[in-house]
C-alpha cells in the first residue's frame, strides 16, 4: 500500500488581512431616500382613493368630502414622503 500524502492545511484569513469594503452611499440610508417619483396625476389618484375608502368607513354621509380630501392629502403625501 502506497503511503498517504499529507497536505497542508489551507491559509486562513485574518480579519486585519483582508480589506474592508467601502460602504455604498445608497446602501448607507436606504429610509432616509426613499421617495417615490409621483406625477401630479398619480398623486390626485391615490389621493382620491384615500378620500374614497375614508367616505366608505363613515358610511357616505355628505357634508364630510372636504374632510376626507385634506385628510387622505396629508396621509398620501406623508406615507410617499413628499411636501407637494
Amino acid at each position: 500500500m502506497a503511503a498517504k500524502k499529507e497536505r497542508p492545511a489551507p491559509a486562513r484569513k485574518t480579519p486585519s488581512s483582508t480589506p474592508a469594503k467601502p460602504v455604498k452611499p445608497a446602501a448607507q440610508s436606504f429610509a432616509s431616500h426613499a421617495r417615490a417619483d409621483i406625477s401630479p396625476d398619480e398623486l390626485r389618484k391615490l389621493i382620491a382613493e384615500a378620500a374614497y375608502y375614508r367616505a366608505k368607513k363613515r358610511g357616505f354621509a355628505p357634508g364630510y368630502e372636504v374632510e376626507d380630501w385634506v385628510q387622505a392629502e396629508a396621509e398620501v403625501k406623508q406615507r410617499i414622503g413628499t411636501s407637494r
